[in-house]
């Protein structure tokens, strides 16, 4: 049976930027542009800016016993040269209801450089390697912080709190987005109920909306013959 099978819920009642100043720009600088220009990798051609700065970022390398050996840049993890080699990082998914048992579940952008335009659960992302979220006490509570942090970050929601998430089980998957990249991961899922707004980021998603519970198995359902395509965690989850 599906993991969401087993889950029951009661139903209850930037800051400013400085101003803009022109400099002359000296042959040195210049230089410097073009030299930083031709050290982009090739894979990230044709990529969104704002997509290829959070490839910067530093996700959690772990053992298949979820056990940390490293860190290493969100880049460099989901090359698909590196996940054949063994490379593996801790990751989260959020599954979040309102109080009438309704699931949110988005779209991811076009702009995402991996697995974009499919459907998935709330909040799918990677706690980062600082102490606060590769904390593992409290209930896995550094995950939590991670996911309070992309929630706001990803679809606009500042009322949720450490608290609000209950910490489920874990999986282990290896998934291809194309040849250049994909996902390995052990992927930490949380759960929550609270109603929230939310003000998607139109980079990270495309769209977002709830489904009762009936109209989630429908959508599922009807997924093949609309080409309407799933992440691969996700299919594990559901």
């Amino acid at each position: 049976p599906s993991l969401l099978h087993h889950f029951s819920f009661p139903r209850s009642p930037s800051p400013p930027l400085p101003p803009f100043t022109t400099q002359h720009t000296s042959i040195t600088s210049l230089s410097s542009l073009f030299l930083h220009a031709m050290s982009v990798p090739s894979e990230f051609a044709g990529h969104d800016q704002y997509q290829i700065s959070l490839m910067q970022e530093q996700c959690i390398l772990v053992n298949e016993r979820d056990e940390v050996v490293g860190a290493e840049s969100k880049h460099v993890c989901h090359l698909m040269e590196n996940i054949n080699r063994g490379m593996l990082h801790r990751a989260f998914s959020v599954f979040l209801f309102n109080t009438r048992g309704e699931l949110l579940l988005h779209q991811r952008a076009k702009s995402k450089i991996t697995f974009p335009l499919v459907w998935t659960n709330t909040c799918c992302s990677h706690p980062l390697h600082f102490e606060a979220e590769m904390d593992r006490s409290n209930d896995n509570i550094g995950v939590k912080r991670a996911a309070v942090r992309k929630l706001e970050d990803e679809l606009g929601i500042k009322e949720l709190t450490t608290a609000d998430f209950k910490y489920i089980t874990r999986l282990h998957y290896k998934a291809a987005s194309d040849d250049v990249w994909g996902e390995h991961e052990v992927d930490h899922i949380l759960v929550a109920q609270k109603d929230v707004a939310h003000h998607p980021n139109p980079n990270e998603i495309e769209e977002a909306r709830y489904f009762s519970r009936d109209e989630f198995f429908k959508f599922l359902e009807e997924a093949p013959a609309k080409g309407v395509k799933f992440s691969p965690w996700f299919g594990i989850i559901s």
